[in-house]
């Protein structure tokens, strides 16, 4: 409802109910008048109509200059107290312009002088605040220096597994975008506020979490947690995750070290090549050398020519077996030595991890018998702890089996992990239906199958008998490894980042990925993507196309300028001139550039598990929503009208495009009308508006959504 039709109705009430007031006291003073009063009092009114009818003329029109004069006063008050609440919460440089009658001239000049001196304290006191800090961004910047030149990738995480810190080789490991999609090399893996298990499994990430908190329980606060995986571009690597503890709080984050053991695992398999190659070329040489020297000694009377014969053949092949070993000598040299990418682990550590895996997942009844406490084995203890709970779970399911024995001992070069239990032992051909199967239950657990973990760590598994007891056993041979001396590391800080035509048919407040839980999160404490596109025109239902997407992250109150993505698009349609001129995008600069179909997973990956917010975002989401069917990518997340919250907060006010917004929060527009330029000053905007919109008592998302939503009925009516 606008400003001027609620002053009106408020005074055509309070009009109404003055004239009932006095109509109801005039009409009981006539009744109880004498017939002959009433009479008179006719006549006298009757004759004298005209005048009384001036005099009202005359009063309709001083009432109507009075309310009009009320109505400007109302109107420069409510404008004043909008923008000193502008002033307060967004924009300090803002002043307000003296107009209106004397009194709120007067007024606005009082304030403004408030706001000069206000500004003043204040720059006193970030001035003092930046003096202080000095030393703290120095440390910083030492430690962001460090960071840059690590060899090894550093993710610092929170326990729910959101990215608080991470370097450039990091994101170099994780991200990845195609040879045409320049995305400043941001491919929504890696960033602040993201989740690491969209990059490494949450299961073997939740695995290490549960060794560091048992290391933890027994009074190894330096330990650490090894694991093998891979990324999603197909590169192996070996993570060291060690705990961020707390004295009260115990585990609250986690810091990760990644190494990229590719080209290692590659030398490795190289390595084995060769060996095979060697093992393969030789053994034919090795038997015609045998043969004819077993053939001289059995004859030894036969004639010369025979002898020669034999002894050329002996020097062929011999000639031949050093040429071969010369040239693997040769290409094995090439390699640097590598190790198979499997992690040493104490023997007590695998049998603890079992025994709370089966008692948390399987509840099942454990018990150690005999394990070598001085064992060290060389395992990926993910992919052992897996198999073993897969074994554990048909025993139960299939042949009742509700407890189980370990026994950990050495026996010659391997460890011999058994799990015994009463009963019949598994029969030959179940354990080999059962090796060949995936180790996944319920849809958890590994691809692998068992014989790929027995034969990953060069190790055999089989069931027997032992008569003498009448227990069964699975026993499963693992390598064994010399313990390595504790790995020092130094825990990295929690880095906390400082205090930094208009509708279309689109529902902006039903989107499907509307969560009560989201609802009641804070505007402060979530994580949006501001986003903009650029179009061949403004009717995306009659064939209009994107032609380029800009979007930035916006993290704990901040712009992250350096998590950005702007892609032109081939729209394979002509840009009519008119959109030309105002975004400066011409058909030339599209061609070779990706399609839609191609762009699009990238910015739904950037944007995953986020809020989007845009200015006047129904246009941009009609656009999206019409790419649907064609892409297969749908945005679901809530949706965010830096347009709608600012009618919100500044109700009075007519002008909500962009650059009347920005004008007066006092935000600098740079780049307007390229994609990327205008969804970083549409996020700059939102910052400013969370605060207008906390004065108002709109905390939460929920608060948020429904005021804009109330807004946007307004504006339609109105």
């Amino acid at each position: 409802m606008s400003l001027k039709v609620k002053f009106f109705l408020s005074v055509a009430g309070l009009f109404t109910f003055i004239v009932y007031i006095i109509g109801t006291c005039v009409l009981i003073i006539w009744y109880n008048l004498e017939v002959a009063e009433q009479a008179l009092i006719s006549k006298i009114l009757a004759e004298r109509i005209g005048i009384i009818a001036i005099f009202a003329f005359f009063l309709l029109v001083g009432i109507g200059s009075a309310l009009e004069k009320l109505f400007s006063i109302y109107t420069h008050a409510t404008r004043l107290h909008e923008e000193t609440k502008l002033i307060l919460s967004a924009n300090p440089d803002h002043r307000i312009t003296p107009t209106g009658p004397s009194e709120t001239r007067q007024l606005a000049q009082i304030i403004n002088t408030f706001a000069d001196r206000h500004q003043d304290l204040q720059i006193d006191v970030e001035t003092r605040i930046r003096s202080a800090r000095a030393d703290l961004e120095e440390e910083k910047d030492i430690l962001a220096a460090l960071m840059s030149e690590l060899t090894q990738g550093v993710l610092v995480c929170n326990i729910e597994g959101q990215i608080l810190l991470y370097n450039n080789r990091a994101r170099q490991l994780f991200n990845y975008s195609t040879d045409k999609l320049t995305t400043n090399g941001i491919g929504g893996l890696v960033g602040l506020g993201r989740s690491i298990f969209a990059i490494i499994e949450r299961t073997i990430v939740v695995h290490a979490l549960e060794q560091l908190h048992y290391n933890l329980h027994q009074g190894n606060s330096q330990s650490v947690s090894h694991f093998v995986t891979t990324t999603r571009g197909g590169q192996l690597i070996r993570v060291s995750m060690t705990a961020v503890h707390h004295k009260n709080k115990g585990i609250t984050g986690f810091v990760l070290t990644i190494e990229d053991i590719t080209r290692r695992y590659e030398v490795s398999h190289r390595k084995d090549i060769l060996l095979q190659s060697i093992v393969e070329n030789t053994r034919s040489s090795l038997a015609n050398i045998r043969a004819a020297i077993e053939t001289i000694l059995e004859y030894p009377d036969m004639g010369r020519d025979h002898l020669n014969l034999f002894t050329k053949i002996i020097r062929e092949e011999s000639i031949a077996l050093s040429t071969q070993l010369d040239r693997t000598l040769r290409e094995s040299g090439e390699y640097l030595e590598s190790q198979w990418p499997l992690e040493d682990m104490h023997g007590t550590d695998l049998i603890s991890a079992l025994q709370r895996q089966f008692k948390n997942k399987l509840h099942v009844e454990t018990h150690a018998e005999t394990v070598d406490t001085a064992l060290w084995i060389k395992i990926d203890s993910y992919s052992i702890v897996q198999a073993m709970t897969y074994i554990m779970r048909r025993l139960r399911d299939q042949c009742n089996v509700q407890e189980v024995t370990f026994d950990l001992q050495q026996s010659g070069r391997f460890a011999r992990l058994d799990m015994i239990w009463h009963g019949p032992p598994i029969k030959t051909e179940v354990l080999h239906a059962w090796e060949t199967q995936a180790l996944v239950t319920n849809g958890n657990g590994t691809p692998l199958t068992l014989k790929d973990v027995a034969e990953r760590h060069k190790g055999e598994v089989w069931c027997h008998t032992d008569k003498q007891t009448n227990r069964a056993y699975f026993r499963l041979l693992l390598p064994i490894a010399l313990p390595e001396p504790p790995l020092e590391l130094t825990i990295l800080p929690q880095i906390t980042p400082e205090s930094r035509p208009k509708y279309y048919d689109f529902d902006l407040f039903n989107q499907p990925g509307q969560k009560p839980e989201l609802d009641q999160r804070l505007l402060t404490e979530l994580t949006y993507t501001v986003f903009d596109t650029e179009t061949t025109g403004l009717n995306p239902s009659e064939g209009d196309e994107i032609i380029a997407i800009g979007a930035i992250r916006l993290v704990n109150g901040r712009l992250l300028r350096h998590e950005a993505m702007e892609q032109l698009i081939d729209p394979r349609r002509s840009v009519s001139q008119q959109s030309v001129r105002i975004h400066g995008i011409s058909p030339d600069m599209l061609q070779g550039q990706p399609t839609i179909e191609q762009v699009l997973p990238i910015f739904y990956q950037f944007a995953e598990d986020t809020v989007l917010v845009a200015h006047n975002a129904a246009f941009d989401m009609r656009f999206l929503q019409l790419k649907e069917t064609q892409t297969g990518i749908k945005f679901i997340q809530p949706v965010l009208d830096t347009l709608l919250l600012s009618v919100v907060v500044h109700p009075s006010l007519t002008d909500h495009s962009l650059e009347a917004i920005a004008q007066r929060l006092g935000v600098n527009i740079i780049g307007r009308h390229t994609a990327l330029g205008d969804a970083i000053v549409t996020g700059e905007i939102f910052l400013k508006l969370i605060s207008l919109l906390a004065e108002q008592g709109i905390f939460t998302l929920k608060d948020a959504r429904e005021a804009a939503q109330q807004s946007y009925y307004a504006m339609l009516q109105y």
